[in-house]
C-alpha cells in the first residue's frame, strides 16, 4: 500500500555516520531513507546577551537546504538577503528540541551552536535533523567533558524525532515525500529517549482525525523515536 514496500508501522533505512567533517567539535552525516543531512556542533565560550551572567549554557540551531536538495533547484536564501519564514520556524523548532534534553547548569556558560544542512530532501528533514543534531551535540560535549570543562554530563536524555500520518486511511510511520505530500494527516513528534514529549506538530489537509487514530500515531512515534534512540546510542559509543 505505501509507495516505497514498506509496513505501517517500519522506518525507513538509518544510518548514522560520526566525525563527517574534520572541524566541528561534534558532527554526522545521518541518513533516514533518502533524506540526508549533515549535523555540526560548535562550542563557543559565550552566552546570548539575555542570559549573561547567569552560570546557564544555551543551545541554538541553524538549518539550511542545499539548492539541488529536492527535485528543481532552489535559490540560496542568502541570494534574496534573507530566510524564509519554513527555514526560521524548523531552526527554533530544532533548538527548542535539543535544549529539552539540556541540564543547562550542568553545561556552564557556554553556547553549542547545531548547524543542519540539508544535502538532499525526500521528506521528514526537521526530523532528522534533530535526531542528528542531538548526535553531534553528544560528540561535541563529550570533548568538553575529556578535557574537564565539564563535570558532569548536561546531555540528561537523548532528543529524537520522527514524522508520523493517516496516508491511504491507515496510519504509517516515518513518511518519505510522496507520502507527505498525500497524507491526509500528518505530524512530527519529538520525544526523549525515555519516551517523555517535547513537541508534537499535527495538521489536517483535506481530512480530519479522530483521538483513536491520534493515539496509533502516538504509538508509532514511540515506536519510531525508540529505534532512532538506539541508532544514536549505538552511533556514539
Amino acid at each position: 500500500m505505501r509507495p516505497s514496500g514498506r509496513d505501517l508501522s517500519e522506518m525507513r533505512a538509518v544510518s548514522i555516520e560520526t566525525g563527517f567533517t574534520k572541524h566541528a567539535e561534534g558532527s554526522c552525516l545521518i541518513k533516514m531513507g533518502d533524506t540526508h543531512v549533515l549535523c555540526t556542533a560548535t562550542i563557543e565560550d559565550r552566552v546570548p546577551p539575555f542570559i549573561k551572567g547567569s552560570g546557564l549554557g544555551w543551545v541554538t540551531a541553524e538549518y539550511g537546504m542545499l539548492p539541488r536538495a529536492t527535485n528543481t533547484r532552489m535559490r540560496r536564501e542568502a541570494a534574496s538577503g534573507k530566510q524564509g519564514g519554513r527555514t526560521v520556524e524548523i531552526q527554533r523548532l530544532i533548538g527548542r528540541a535539543l535544549r529539552a534534553g539540556v541540564d543547562r547548569v550542568a553545561l556552564g556558560e557556554r553556547q553549542i551552536t547545531v548547524d543542519c544542512d540539508v544535502i538532499q530532501a525526500d521528506g521528514g528533514t526537521r526530523c532528522a535533523s534533530i535526531t542528528g543534531g542531538w548526535v553531534a551535540l553528544r560528540l561535541a560535549v563529550n570533548k568538553l567533558m575529556k578535557t574537564g570543562d565539564v563535570i558532569s554530563d548536561p546531555l540528561v536524555d537523548p532528543v529524537a524525532a520522527v514524522s508520523c500520518g493517516i496516508y491511504a486511511g491507515q496510519p504509517v510511520l516515518d513518511l518519505d515525500y510522496p507520502e507527505d505530500s498525500e497524507a491526509g494527516v500528518d505530524g512530527n513528534f519529538i520525544m526523549t529517549g525515555s519516551g517523555k514529549l517535547i513537541e508534537v506538530q499535527m495538521s489536517a489537509e483535506g481530512s480530519v482525525f479522530s483521538r483513536a487514530q491520534m493515539d496509533q500515531l502516538m504509538d508509532l512515534a514511540e515506536k519510531g523515536v525508540g529505534e532512532l534512540a538506539a541508532a544514536q546510542k549505538a552511533a556514539t559509543a
